[in-house]
């Protein structure tokens, strides 16, 4: 560009060079029409001179002023190539004060205003990405042509490394319901919601895709994985609850009538079905009791009464508030010892622990005709663990008995009277009280229950009295 103008610059001045000496010679030979041959011929010869010497004299000035705004030239050309690569802080050097000055000045102006605006579109568009990849829903922007433009960081570890942005969204994940929501919003430029369940596995998420105004789609996945599950385990809970409720509350309601329709029942029968009503009445008074207490231990406002308590006292305790019920069913109770050491425990809470275990255990342990309960120090916990000598739970059924309505034999179950919350009630205590709770068991040897709980921050280890010894009650 800059030898163009130069070209043009040097050409300029040559033409006025040649015009000069048309002139000069039209004049001269006019001037000297009327004199003699012999001055016509110095006339032109010095003519020609001056003309020689002129274009002499022209020609290093027209290449020195064209090679001065030439040189401003490449310097405005390097400088609009640097904008153009992205360099906002390239600037033009002014060094004169006539128009090319002037330019250069307002160029220098127009690239301050464009570093200006960029540096704030750049930053509206990191607080944007910041935000959106703070946000707990996932969310990816499309293209017209069906092209990943954007996804903030939960989109990422949804669907993985195969969310590139640049690449068809059709190749980067494979749930349907999201694809056909994303071309709705695409092709008929409408809000559509939506329900993936292929994104992750065992995870479901409700889509919302909607047109953007410049063209492309919006895709916002909002996790409903949890609500989902608690949806399923209210529903399931209704449904085990009004089950049973339905049983005892049928075997009522078919001894009342049939005491009804009959006018002279003998003495023997009435005993015998307001029985079977008591006993169904009592079942039902146990389902509500435990269903008020499971209530109670998952309500975030449980609240307990820990207190420094000893584990071995612990134990004694709840051995002997069951021992009439042991006694009774003609299940020995043994005492397998425990620790003098001071644990952090609800002491009523931990009642209903023993008392639920030690009930469970009890109607496996007939075949056995025992029961050990005992405890052991470790680390920074006391282990309790209720052991029967029944026929033992399948290993499939050991991560589920703990919850609610979970029943390994459910005839039999029903049969002893059990609502199957028992353990369920057992799991939120202790873990409120920090400690782990879980089942051991060999089919044919029976079970052991074991639970954890802490040590008080002041715990001591008494050395073993005779009292820890191994011990049995009957």
């Amino acid at each position: 560009m800059t030898s163009k103008v130069f070209s043009k610059l040097l050409g300029l001045f040559v033409l006025l060079l040649v015009f000069h000496t048309l002139v000069m010679e039209i004049v001269f030979h006019r001037f000297v029409e009327h004199t003699a041959g012999g001055m016509l011929h110095v006339l032109g010869r010095d003519a020609f001179w001056s003309g020689v010497i002129a274009l002499a004299v022209a020609l290093p000035l027209a290449a020195w002023v064209a090679g001065g705004i030439s040189a401003r030239l490449r310097r405005v050309v390097t400088f609009a190539r640097r904008i153009a690569d992205g360099d906002l802080a390239a600037r033009i050097d002014v060094t004169s004060n006539d128009e090319l000055s002037a330019m250069e000045a307002a160029l220098n102006q127009t690239a301050v205003r464009l570093s200006k605006d960029f540096a704030e579109l750049e930053s509206s568009r990191h607080e944007l990405a910041l935000m959106l990849d703070s946000l707990q829903e996932a969310v990816v922007a499309i293209t017209p042509e069906g092209v990943v433009r954007w996804s903030n960081a939960v989109m990422h570890r949804i669907a993985g490394s195969q969310l590139v942005s640049g690449r068809p969204l059709v190749h980067s994940v494979r749930d349907p319901e999201l694809l056909a929501c994303v071309r709705g919003a695409l092709e008929r430029r409408e809000f559509c919601v939506g329900r993936a369940n292929l994104l992750a596995p065992g995870r479901v998420f409700e889509i919302n895709a909607a047109p953007l105004p410049a063209g492309g789609a919006l895709a916002v996945l909002h996790d409903v994985t949890g609500i989902e599950a608690a949806q399923k385990t209210r529903r399931e809970f209704v449904a085990n609850v009004s089950h049973e409720l339905r049983t005892p509350l049928t075997s009522i309601q078919g001894y009342v009538e049939t005491l009804i329709e009959d006018p002279n029942p003998s003495p023997e029968t009435t005993l015998e079905f307001l029985g079977v009503i008591l006993k169904n009445t009592s079942r039902m008074n146990r389902l509500t009791e435990d269903l008020l207490a499971l209530a109670s231990v998952e309500s975030p406002n449980y609240k307990l009464s820990l207190q420094p308590v000893r584990a071995i006292v612990l134990l004694r305790d709840a051995i002997d508030s069951i021992g009439g019920i042991v006694v009774d069913s003609g299940v020995k109770l043994q005492f397998a010892g425990a620790p003098d050491a001071l644990i952090m425990a609800d002491p009523d809470a931990m009642h209903q622990v023993f008392g639920n275990l030690m009930e469970n255990a009890l109607k496996y342990a007939q075949s056995g005709k025992r029961i050990r309960a005992g405890a052991r120090l470790l680390a920074s916990e006391v282990q309790f663990t209720i052991q029967d000598f029944g026929p033992g739970i399948a290993s499939e059924h050991l991560e589920r008995i703990f919850e609610r309505f979970y029943r390994v034999d459910k005839a039999r179950s029903r049969e002893s009277g059990g609502t199957g919350l028992g353990l369920a009630i057992v799991k939120h205590i202790v873990l409120a009280h920090g400690g782990r709770v879980w089942a051991e068991s060999e089919l044919g040897k029976g079970a052991q229950f074991h639970f954890t709980l802490p040590l008080a921050p002041s715990a001591q280890i008494l050395p073993q009295t005779a009292e820890q010894a191994p011990a049995a009650t009957s």
